[in-house]
């Protein structure tokens, strides 16, 4: 028996697009979905099993930024769905703006189908590669509400951290996605490299300034002395470590991060 196909979800309002795209994925083994709006997207997404959607920008009525934050959504079952958002923009802020929404990668247009295949390849190979604590549809996943550290919870579920006091701290999909692999890798040196792989992947062309970035905003969430932090340290010419244990929060017990 083959092995089945990953399905692909085109969104895209030039048709000419879509279907140049479907075609060309389609002979590369995969199966695929068009869709010309938001509205067509939430209708396959209810008919199909969606591993990835390939996500446009500018798009009339809701555009991509919006729509890629409906599906990031506490609350949303569609969550967990890789998304590479394709653009004419091709600025620095747009792609921080796309990945913070909760975008997995993102194309500037113009591109060569191969290189979007390529991306398409990389995300999925690193979704599948994620520790069983970070598979939203594991078990051991459904089980663990939050993760405990320092004084703080990251709630697994709302994608929120909890102060002691129960003060909620919202995160950006980019901030969270940073945190949980700091959380994932307690006590470990991760380098900016790894930090890149394990949050958007090299492909995804994120410079290094970015993770320096993303790191002071979370600290900035933490309440971290910029200069001397307790719970993510610089270790020089090596990269960043989470300096803390990490006891997760399970769902039978009391003590669950308050939503």
């Amino acid at each position: 028996m083959s092995a089945q196909r990953d399905h692909i979800l085109i969104v895209d309002d030039d048709r000419e697009i879509r279907n140049l795209l479907a075609e060309y994925l389609t002979r590369q083994g995969l199966r695929c979905s068009t869709a010309a709006d938001g509205r067509e997207m939430k209708s396959a997404l209810e008919q199909h099993r969606i591993d990835l959607i390939v996500l446009d920008v500018m798009m009339p009525g809701d555009d991509g930024l919006t729509l890629c934050r409906n599906l990031r959504a506490s609350g949303s079952k569609h969550r967990d769905i890789p998304v590479l958002m394709l653009t004419a923009r091709g600025e620095d802020m747009d792609r921080i703006i796309g990945l913070e929404m909760g975008a997995d990668d993102y194309l500037p247009k113009p591109f060569v189908p191969r290189e979007l295949l390529a991306r398409i390849r990389s995300i999925l190979r690193r979704a599948r590669a994620l520790p069983p604590n970070l598979e939203g549809e594991s078990e051991s996943a459904r089980q663990i509400k939050g993760l405990r550290f320092a004084h703080w919870t990251l709630d697994t579920i709302a994608r929120h951290l909890v102060a002691e006091d129960g003060t909620v701290v919202a995160l950006s999909g980019a901030e969270h996605r940073m945190l949980r692999v700091f959380l994932d890798h307690p006590q470990r040196v991760l380098s900016r490299d790894q930090l890149m792989e394990l949050t958007q992947g090299r492909e995804a062309e994120v410079f290094d300034r970015s993770i320096d970035l993303l790191v002071s905003r979370i600290r900035q969430r933490l309440g971290e002395n910029a200069r001397e932090p307790a719970i993510i340290k610089t270790v020089r010419n090596e990269g960043y470590v989470l300096a803390c244990t990490v006891e997760p929060v399970l769902e039978t017990d009391d003590t669950e991060p308050q939503t």
